[in-house]
């Protein structure tokens, strides 16, 4: 395949994932009434796996973090959005999200396709150092939201402090401080009333 053709089927991948850019979340941006968007949220926790690097339980390949965490939501295009705490009641979550991944990466040509859709699925299985701290990056942002936007989705949806714990037990995978850190802000929310009541 000639490099034109390569460039125009890189261009339609891009075009197809400008998608996440009307994909709405639970979560609203700090200090705003509206709902941020996947593609908000693939900027914001790249940014902050840059930041937290140090953090991370084991030595990492950032850039390898990077490719995972800016690709990882996708999927959404076609399947939405699932909210954190009605994944479980998704059985068939992981088979339409990968029929996705092969939709949306498969607009690429091999080597790219391959390589996108192995990170997709590295990421989603949680095995290895990188898949770990992408992963307790990516949770911990609802965290940092939910906690400057007066309980956020936390009040909103009245989930108690031991379900969020029990949800986000993982972060510590990745990252033992910003686990430490992500008790500590539900410790305070909960003090704070943000967080919901055991019926």
């Amino acid at each position: 395949m000639s490099t034109l053709k390569i460039l125009k089927k890189q261009i339609d991948f891009i075009v197809e994932v400008d998608k996440l850019k009307n994909v709405l979340r639970r979560t609203s941006p700090i200090g705003l009434k509206r709902l941020e968007n996947s593609a908000e949220h693939s900027w914001q926790v790249v940014l902050s796996a840059i930041l937290f690097v140090d953090h991370a339980n084991e030595p990492i390949d950032l850039l390898k973090v990077v490719k995972m965490l800016v690709i990882h939501d996708v999927v959404e295009v076609d399947v939405g959005d699932t909210f954190h705490y009605e994944k479980a009641e998704n059985h068939d979550l992981y088979a339409r999200e990968l029929a996705a991944a092969k939709r949306i990466f498969g607009l690429l040509e091999d080597p790219q396709n391959q390589e996108l859709l192995a990170l997709w699925q590295e990421f989603e299985a949680r095995q290895t150092a990188e898949a770990k701290y992408a992963a307790a990056v990516d949770r911990i942002m609802a965290f940092f939201m939910n906690a400057n936007n007066q309980g956020g989705t936390w009040a909103k949806h009245n989930i108690p402090r031991a379900l969020a714990l029990e949800k986000n037990a993982h972060i510590a995978e990745g990252s033992s401080r910003l686990w430490e850190m992500a008790q500590s802000i539900l410790q305070e929310a909960d003090q704070q009333g943000y967080m919901g009541k055991v019926s």
